[in-house]
């Protein structure tokens, strides 16, 4: 086929796609209740986009924090029907009832056990595709740009928010599809540590939030510097 027509149908690919699968700035944000993040995020969570959740330690705050960003669009969906999925590898760790405690009702919760690193990403990349999820969070070691750019274009064409949860002892990659990288470590009682390390066209941010007794709220009781400002 010569050179030409190549560019043709390429083009006329690109247009298809962009009409299916609308842009992350056609959607609007989720806000968090939370407005030091809402400023940051200009105006709340974006949608239509894929995020990263890296957990700063071995405990459960990355998974609890990934927990109160699907409430928050869960909630604003109401009316919707709209639920999400949790995807893990195997069993997973996961203890549904404590979804509650984040602001997540359980009863919206699919929760998914995959064979396999692929199973579990044919998974996420069509559940992001159904406008009837609201979020998708995928327990996973590790993605490549280009299962990642998958997934970031199924995000958009469906409207929801997909959430990759990265395991602590694996080092970030240089280079990925996802629009926000967020880093989540335990603080003291209960409060979490939590880093915006990136943001495409935005800057990075860090934030010190705290669960009220109830646990039916958040509340920032300090904004730090973030490291990746730092660096």
């Amino acid at each position: 086929m010569p050179i030409e027509p190549k560019i043709a149908h390429l083009a006329a690919l690109r247009a298809l796609i962009s009409r299916q699968a609308p842009g992350q700035a056609a959607l609007p944000p989720c806000p968090l209740g939370l407005p030091a993040l809402d400023a940051a995020l200009e105006g709340g969570l974006p949608r239509g986009c894929l995020q990263e959740v890296i957990p700063a330690d071995e405990g459960a705050a990355a998974a609890g924090f990934a927990a109160f960003l699907l409430g928050r669009l869960v909630k604003e969906a109401e009316g919707g029907g709209r639920g999400v999925l949790w995807a893990s590898l195997g069993e997973g760790d996961l203890y549904p009832p404590a979804l509650a405690t984040f602001g997540l009702d359980p009863g919206a919760v699919i929760l998914l056990s995959a064979p396999s690193p692929a199973e579990l990403l044919w998974a996420m990349e069509e559940a992001l595709r159904s406008p009837a999820l609201a979020g998708v969070v995928g327990e996973i070691d590790r993605l490549d740009l280009t299962a990642g750019r998958r997934l970031q274009l199924a995000a958009a064409a469906g409207g929801g928010v997909g959430f990759l949860l990265l395991r602590a002892d694996r080092p970030a990659a240089a280079v990925s599809a996802a629009a926000l990288r967020w880093r989540v470590g335990a603080g003291p009682d209960r409060a979490w540590h939590v880093e915006l390390l990136r943001r495409r066209g935005g800057r990075p941010g860090a934030w010190i939030l705290e669960r009220s007794a109830d646990a039916e709220s958040l509340q920032v009781l300090e904004s730090l510097r973030s490291s990746a400002a730092q660096a």
